[in-house]
C-alpha cells in the first residue's frame, strides 16, 4: 500500500506497490488527464484517487 502525501489515505498505486512476479499493469492514474508530474524529490509520493480528481477539477487544464 501507498501512502497518499496530500492527505495520508492509504491506496494502491501499481508503479509502486506492484508484484515483481505479477505482468505490469498501468497504475489508476495513467487513465486520468495527466495534471501533475510523478513527484521526483526524495521522500515525495503520489496522491490517492480523491487528492488527484479533487485537484484535476480544482486545476482545469487552459483550452489550448
Amino acid at each position: 500500500m501507498s501512502t497518499c502525501s496530500r492527505c495520508g489515505a492509504q491506496f494502491s498505486c501499481a508503479m509502486v506497490d506492484a508484484d515483481p512476479a505479477a505482468p505490469a499493469q498501468p497504475c489508476w492514474c495513467t487513465y486520468l488527464p495527466a495534471s501533475l508530474p510523478v513527484p521526483s524529490a526524495p521522500g515525495a509520493s503520489c496522491w490517492c484517487p480523491d487528492c488527484l480528481k479533487q485537484h484535476i477539477v480544482d486545476h482545469p487544464k487552459p483550452a489550448g
